[in-house]
């Protein structure tokens, strides 16, 4: 095997990247009260979120350790490629970062590179894939690197939710100065800084207006910021919404033509900070 990638299970994955022996998943732990669960295979989403609901203490998360992230890093892969979620909303990459330390002080070194992919959710995935793309086009480690961080650099990240009270009371929204979540049938449209914090891009009055204005800026990007906007890919992630999703694939279709549209399901941690109902787009 060429090459592993890494990647923490914020990341929503694609059912090939799951069954994908070059792929590894590090879990994070969730918690709702004094309920603990792995965000791994085992996850239950409707379980989860059903605690969730009855809980009153705000469900919690905590990242790998670096000890984990070096296990991960020992392998007969030359190269090795780790993609984490934001640094700004997690601990994880900092022991990521801290996990490749401690491999090079047990083992010496190799070719190990920790990605801040300044997102979460499927702005993760859209990483692991362009990193597999790149050495399939015979990139060398040092170009794939350089290449996948400018594809970090240019991707966006949207999402609308039903409940914003988990990312609200796990301090996510501290640079949010203008949230107006005052009443249920106001949904702001949500975004991410290029250093992966939360920010408004706006507001609609209900989900279906939202949506609509999310695949109008979404639109936007991909025509006018895009040098290939046909070779795009979109990536939706949902938690426990299907039809939303779908929906919001429709919509997306009525407006631009790209690549792929690719839907996933949340994992643990996304459903987690998602909630009931949440609808993540990147691109």
């Amino acid at each position: 095997m060429r090459y592993k990638i890494v990647i923490d299970s914020c990341g929503d994955l694609t059912t090939e990247l799951k069954n994908d022996e070059r792929v590894e998943v590090v879990s994070l732990e969730l918690q709702v009260g004094e309920y603990r669960t792995w965000d791994d295979e085992s996850f239950n989403q409707a379980d989860f979120l059903r605690r969730v609901a009855a809980c009153p203490e705000c469900p919690k998360s905590a990242c790998p350790s670096p000890e984990r992230y070096m296990e991960s890093y020992v392998t007969e892969a030359e190269d090795v490629y780790v993609v984490t979620l934001s640094s700004n909303l997690s601990g994880s990459y900092n022991s990521a970062v801290l996990g490749k330390n401690l491999y090079y002080e047990k083992y010496g070194e190799k070719n190990i590179h920790v990605i801040n992919s300044c997102s979460a959710s499927i702005g993760e995935t859209q990483i692991a894939l362009k990193i597999m793309e790149l050495i399939e086009e015979g990139k060398s480690f040092e170009e794939t690197v350089r290449l996948a961080e400018a594809f970090r650099d240019s991707q966006d990240t949207y999402f609308v939710l039903d409940n914003l009270e988990t990312l609200r009371k796990n301090g996510r929204l501290s640079n949010v100065k203008a949230l107006v979540a005052s009443t249920l049938s106001i949904k702001p449209i949500m975004g991410a800084t290029e250093e992966g914090t939360i920010i408004q891009l706006g507001q609609s009055i209900g989900m279906k207006k939202a949506l609509q204005k999310m695949a109008d800026m979404i639109a936007k990007k991909v025509k006018s910021e895009m040098e290939a906007p046909k070779e795009a890919r979109i990536m939706i992630s949902h938690c426990n919404c299907p039809e939303r999703a779908e929906h919001m694939k429709q919509l997306l279709e009525e407006r631009v033509s790209v690549r792929e549209i690719l839907i996933v399901d949340t994992a643990g941690i996304s459903s987690m900070y998602a909630n009931d109902g949440g609808i993540i787009v990147t691109v």
